[in-house]
């Protein structure tokens, strides 16, 4: 299958978007594009589209091949598009291994260039009789990559074809229009990550995957991965472009604590070498209630779960890295420090509890196990304690796993403070009782060894069986105080 026509015109046209000085110069590639032959064959004239590579080293120089065809001429590698090609980028590439024996793996995109082209040159081809062509053009879409190792591969050269090689500084490269292209976009040969993951977590031990679509051109198919992409030009950093991938892929998936983690490598679909940056970020929603726009789903797993997906390559080690540097540090039998949301640490006597109330103004309790905490026929607000997180995010944390509830925290707020004094030398609880506003879901029973019911009750007709404090909240919630101080 020849490549297909609308990615060679959104080639040109993104090559267009930068250099739009050019769209009348390039009018005989614009008419090829709107004809009805294969803008790629080489049997298409008065004029086809080749493609080439422009290999930049750590020096600036560029590789630089002697074609036999030409007379000797210094030219970058490249040549006809090739049907079995599936993008002119690829097409590239082949050339590129054919005639100097460079390897995909060996090179990366250049970032000032991002896999677009970085110059088009239009040349005159002579008359061939022995090829029975007659004298034609060639729209040449010349791709710029960097060498990943300080020190130029080994050329091999393909003998038929290619006589010699040299690295040119930039000075001396041979075409006026890719020297000029390559000096204006600064073009150094110094790799960096142009794409962008997310290692999403949600503080308590579990990591976000996505499943990708098993589709042709898509990267890693079938595997579990993390969220994100390449750079785009519009992106500012690498944060912008993490951001922005999150946003097409999964809108509604805001990260807490955006920050960059660690910098891990990757193979393209064409074969090339990729540096990602990965940032973490904390989230605690429930994923199947997301709008997934790519992909097959989102799911969260622990560590322990690993060895029986499919990930893509690495991916297993940097999350069980991750989750040895991120786990608890407190020893057994004391109490963890967390965070309150106020930049102050607390200790394992605090709780958080929600406070829901429906369109008829009842308020949601859930019957407690019988092995649980407050056993018996006993009734309690959703309720938990914070894991080395903010209360707020404990709350929104417990909502989905307890009931299956999603809460934007930007609609909670704190209702009440319930402090629970015991005998000397007991340890008091803080009861933090937050209410929210709206939030979306029916609740559900998620963990029927906590809970085995949830009901809405009128104010005036709670269960006698109330927690003490629930009740005390209730109660203080309706007369408006924020406060109450109770004794065991």
């Amino acid at each position: 299958m020849p490549v297909d026509r609308s990615h060679i015109r959104a080639t040109v046209e993104s090559y267009l978007a930068l250099h739009p000085e050019e769209r009348a110069s390039l009018a005989g590639l614009s008419a090829v594009l709107d004809g009805p032959d294969d803008p790629s064959s080489r049997t298409t004239l008065p004029g086809h589209v080749t493609c080439s590579a422009a290999v930049i080293d750590r020096g600036g120089r560029v590789l630089h091949i002697v074609h036999r065809a030409t007379g000797g001429l210094l030219l970058v590698p490249g040549g006809h598009v090739e049907p079995g090609d599936p993008t002119l980028l690829a097409a590239a590439l082949r050339e590129l291994l054919e005639e100097a024996g460079i390897p995909p793996g060996a090179l990366c995109l250049a970032p000032q260039a991002l896999g677009a082209p970085i110059d088009i040159d239009v040349h005159d081809i002579d008359e061939s009789p022995a090829k029975g062509e007659p004298r034609h053009q060639h729209y040449d879409l010349r791709f710029a990559f960097y060498l990943v190792d300080e020190l130029p591969p080994e050329i091999a050269l393909q003998d038929q074809e290619v006589s010699g090689a040299r690295w040119l500084p930039l000075c001396d490269i041979t075409s006026p229009t890719l020297r000029a292209k390559i000096r204006d976009a600064g073009l150094d040969g110094r790799p960096e990550p142009v794409n962008a993951s997310a290692l999403i977590h949600d503080g308590a031990g579990s990591y976000l995957l996505h499943l990708r679509d098993d589709r042709p051109g898509i990267w890693e198919p079938w595997t579990c991965a993390l969220l994100g992409g390449g750079r785009e030009r519009g992106d500012q950093n690498l944060a912008d472009t993490v951001t922005r991938e999150l946003s097409e892929e999964v809108p509604g998936l805001h990260l807490q604590d955006l920050e960059p983690y660690s910098v891990e490598e990757a193979i393209s679909v064409d074969g090339l070498h990729v540096p990602i940056r990965v940032f973490t970020g904390r989230w605690n929603g429930d994923p199947d209630r997301l709008q997934l726009r790519e992909g097959v789903l989102l799911h969260w797993f622990t560590p322990d779960q690993l060895d029986r997906l499919r990930l893509s390559p690495g991916l297993a080690d940097l999350i069980h890295r991750h989750a040895a540097e991120n786990a608890p540090k407190a020893r057994p039998g004391t109490a963890r420090p967390v965070w309150d949301g106020g930049g102050r640490t607390v200790l394992n006597g605090v709780g958080v509890h929600l406070h829901l109330e429906d369109d008829e103004g009842r308020i949601l309790l859930g019957l407690r196990h019988p092995d649980s905490a407050f056993a018996g026929n006993t009734w309690h607000y959703l309720a938990g304690k914070c894991e080395q997180e903010s209360a707020l995010t404990c709350l929104v944390r417990e909502a989905r796993e307890e009931a299956g509830l999603v809460i934007d925290p930007a609609d909670v707020r704190l209702a009440h403070v319930v402090h629970v004094v015991g005998t000397p030398g007991a340890q008091p609880l803080m009861q933090l009782v937050f209410r929210a506003r709206r939030w979306e879901g029916v609740p559900e029973l998620l963990e029927p060894d906590k809970c085995l019911a949830w009901q809405w009750w009128e104010p005036t007709k709670l269960p006698k069986q109330l927690v003490a404090y629930t009740r005390a909240a209730i109660e203080g919630i309706s007369a408006g105080s924020p406060y109450t101080e109770l004794g065991w």
